[in-house]
């Protein structure tokens, strides 16, 4: 076994240890990557709806911001997995926080320009930067402790992502909505100068929350620089060439990555779109108001991951996700035809089952990859260009029809598609 090789195992103290002792803080430090990036990922979800008011754009328009960003996940996933290979993960995370501070800190002339290209720019660093710390942190976090919990170590670690992922609905709401909603007529009885001072104070409360995230990921960098951590970085005697080779004949992978795509595509594309699926089938509630809704489904989602975590001391990771794509399928549909609070709190209770989905399909598909698992945590990462893909098309049908609840029949058939990799997993595992 060569030097490298070596640095790719376990560390020695981490046997029956859920986190080795002396890896507490760095274990902490890596756990808070999966509350920055969620963050950044949520902040979108506002972003969608400020920047039609902002920006002008029309819903299907305003989908490109997803499309953008999860370009930018797709695109930097194997050069962040190979980064990995070669440096170690710390240097993953270190590029990856570098990035995201970068674009956050675009914002702000982004923001004085009024331009959506240069907000676009801006989002792609982000999710550069994000795709390396996902790419980086999902497999990392299992080199704190004994193997045998490394899924539930990582839905723990995700459990923090889903605590970004309510808390940035309401930061979202209260620093980023103005507050200040115009309709179509009274905006199209504005003059000139009138419109453009409007759009150009609305486009400027992005400005401090971008600041602040730039701010949190330089200091997180910094900690991680000096932080004690496992020494891991995966390098192998096989060739890049000989281990993408190995990692498609790899069955569950390749399935994880299929369900991944899916999943994530429902998931942004619900998200993408939760305000103005509000204001359609609950149109006395504000925007502001909406976001706060958000907040309370991904409370849920939150509440979800640290509930799964616990559950699957006792119950199979694919058969609890099994379960939960065939709630969130009815969810889907119940949110799509129904109106009022019946369709509203379904599509609040769809974040609770979702809660588990990207950190189990995650672990099983890289689970006995061995050297071969930064590569095949990458391609999993490339995955995520599912949220790419659905959110435009949502919004060009939510813009065809003039309504948001019927595009969630879309999600609905995105969770079909994981159930039917859960339950292949449970058939290809011995019985007992």
């Amino acid at each position: 076994m060569t030097t490298e090789a070596r640095m790719a195992q376990p560390d020695e103290d981490a046997g029956g240890r859920f986190i080795v002792p002396a890896y507490r803080w760095g274990f902490m430090l890596i756990v808070s990557l999966f509350f920055l990036w969620a963050l950044a990922n949520n902040f979108n979800d506002i972003l969608i709806r400020q920047f039609q008011k902002s920006l002008g754009l029309n819903r299907a328009q305003a989908g490109f911001i997803q499309f953008v960003f999860y370009i930018g996940y797709f695109v930097v996933a194997l050069p962040a997995g190979l980064l990995a290979r070669r440096l170690g993960y710390r240097a993953g995370v270190l590029v990856g926080l570098s990035l995201y501070a970068i674009g956050a800190l675009l914002f702000y002339p982004a923001s004085l320009m009024l331009s959506f290209g240069m907000f676009l720019f801006a989002l792609f660093v982000i999710a550069a930067g994000a795709a390396c710390l996902e790419t980086t942190a999902n497999a990392y976090i299992g080199f704190f402790g004994d193997p045998a919990t490394a899924v539930q170590r990582l839905n723990l670690a995700q459990a923090f992502n889903g605590l970004g992922a309510c808390i940035a609905p309401m930061i979202g709401g209260l620093l980023i909505f103005s507050g200040v909603e115009h309709s179509k007529a009274a905006l199209d009885a504005m003059s000139a100068a009138q419109l453009a001072a409007y759009r150009a104070a609305e486009a400027a409360t992005v400005q401090l929350p971008y600041l602040l995230l730039a701010l949190a990921a330089a200091t997180v960098a910094i900690a991680v620089a000096l932080a004690r951590m496992p020494d891991a970085r995966e390098l192998a005697d096989e060739a890049p060439g000989s281990q993408f080779r190995q990692i498609i004949r790899h069955r569950p992978l390749t399935g994880a990555v299929v369900a991944q795509f899916f999943y994530v595509g429902a998931q942004v594309g619900i998200w993408s779109y939760f305000i103005d699926f509000v204001k359609d089938v609950t149109p006395w509630i504000s925007e502001r108001h909406a976001a706060f809704l958000l907040s309370a489904s991904l409370v849920l989602f939150m509440v979800g991951r640290f509930s799964g975590t616990a559950l699957m001391s006792r119950v199979r990771p694919a058969a609890l996700l099994s379960l939960y794509a065939m709630v969130n399928l009815l969810l889907c549909v119940v949110a799509a035809v129904a109106s009022g609070w019946v369709a509203l709190g379904a599509l609040i209770l769809v974040s609770f089952f979702m809660s588990i989905m990207f950190p189990t399909i995650f672990a099983l598909g890289v689970e006995g990859l061995g050297s071969a698992r930064p590569l095949g945590s990458s391609c999993i990462i490339m995955a995520i260009i599912g949220g790419a893909i659905f959110p435009p098309v949502m919004g060009l049908i939510a813009t065809d029809i003039g309504r948001v609840p019927p595009a969630l029949l879309l999600p609905a058939c995105c969770f079909l598609c994981v159930a039917i990799y859960a339950r292949r997993v449970l058939r290809s595992m011995p019985a007992g």
